[in-house]
């Protein structure tokens, strides 16, 4: 449990819970995706929701990426900080991936 005693410690939920309803093009996005955003450097630690993975790169969780898989695309927001706007872009394509793939290493760069 956290130490308030309201959440586990660890999730139940997996990364693989993510990838089994995907068809296999948004599968293979989402794993590229997954690697490229855990090379931006070894503190990105990610988090996995029931319906989105969380990324950020400090233990108060500073969250720079969120990815929400659908069945036919993802939703991926990019928050660069507080007081930027949320970036929303919908994933359909490998072409769609590597055009945002800037945007969330300069986020990463960005937030603290």
């Amino acid at each position: 449990m956290s130490k308030f005693g309201l959440y586990p410690e660890k999730s139940d939920i997996s990364f693989e819970s993510h990838l089994a309803g995907l068809e296999e093009q948004k599968r293979t996005l989402l794993l590229d995706l997954r690697t490229f955003i855990r090379s931006l450097g070894d503190n990105v630690i990610e988090e996995i929701r029931p319906h989105r993975i969380a990324y950020a790169k400090s233990l108060n969780f500073r969250t720079f990426v969120d990815i929400q898989p659908k069945s036919d695309s993802m939703i991926v927001s990019i928050r660069k900080g507080r007081t930027e706007p949320l970036i929303t872009c919908t994933i359909n394509n490998a072409s769609e991936l590597e055009s945002i793939k800037g945007q969330i290493a300069e986020a990463y760069k960005i937030i603290r």
